[in-house]
């Protein structure tokens, strides 16, 4: 029977990217949105991959969600923690909501669809919990204090779940990407790209969404059993740990 796995935020960008790659590759996928209803239908058009609509940061709405998906598909086996906002702000203007929204869905929003999925883990003795982080929580950004300590956070959640998860045959990593060429990326002015942006990426271009994706596909096979606790940055060179 093929697994089931949860791509939250998986219905546009480099989730889209990791939902279909799960299917193409035998899993059975939920892809999870928060508000653009459009998008969601024209991704299940296009890709047959059901979505469901909740907010991460609401712990209740994420354990509905999960019991729905489990109803309609199986027991959750891989979890893929994707959904991220932005809100940035240079630290001495930014709001107290800016800081909480960002919290809320970066790193409550980690806890809040795993706390839910780990007994079923646990008991079945397998499962798979990837994060997805951003280079950004590994070096720090301007105007990114919130989202910076909210993907630092996610990267010290799955450090310490990992050691928890590990004789349950539950393994739990992070990807780290740099930029990603991504609908995000293309509103970048064409000068900022090739004479700020470019220049500190070492290979000399972005990544792609499905450069991501294949990560994941590695992470949640079971070939990667013995790879726990760990980041893989995918930043093109650059920042190295």
């Amino acid at each position: 029977m093929s697994r089931v796995a949860i791509v939250t935020g998986g219905s546009r960008g480099i989730g889209a990217a990791i939902s279909t790659a799960l299917q193409d590759a035998g899993y059975k996928v939920a892809a999870t949105y928060a508000g653009n209803d459009e998008k969601a239908a024209a991704f299940t058009a296009e890709t047959g991959i059901k979505t469901y609509k909740w907010d991460v940061a609401d712990y209740d709405a994420c354990a509905a969600g999960i019991a729905q998906v489990e109803a309609d598909l199986g027991p959750v086996e891989v979890l893929v923690n994707n959904a991220g906002i932005t809100r940035d702000a240079p630290f001495h203007k930014m709001k107290p909501e800016q800081w909480s929204e960002v919290i809320g869905t970066n790193l409550s929003g980690v806890f809040n669809m795993t706390h839910p999925c780990w007994p079923g883990m646990r008991e079945r003795k397998f499962g798979r919990i990837i994060t997805i982080s951003s280079i950004n929580g590994q070096k720090g950004q301007f105007a990114q204090a919130n989202y910076a300590a909210a993907k630092a956070g996610d990267i010290g959640f799955t450090k310490a779940l990992a050691q928890e998860g590990a004789r349950a045959g539950i393994t739990v990593n992070v990807i780290a990407p740099g930029y990603i060429n991504t609908e995000m990326m293309s509103t970048i002015p064409e000068k900022v790209m090739n004479d700020v942006i470019l220049p500190q990426i070492p290979v000399g271009r972005l990544g792609e969404a499905s450069e991501i994706a294949r990560a994941v596909l590695f992470l949640a096979s079971d070939d990667a059993g013995f790879v726990t606790g760990s980041t893989i940055s995918a930043n093109g060179g650059q920042y190295m740990t």
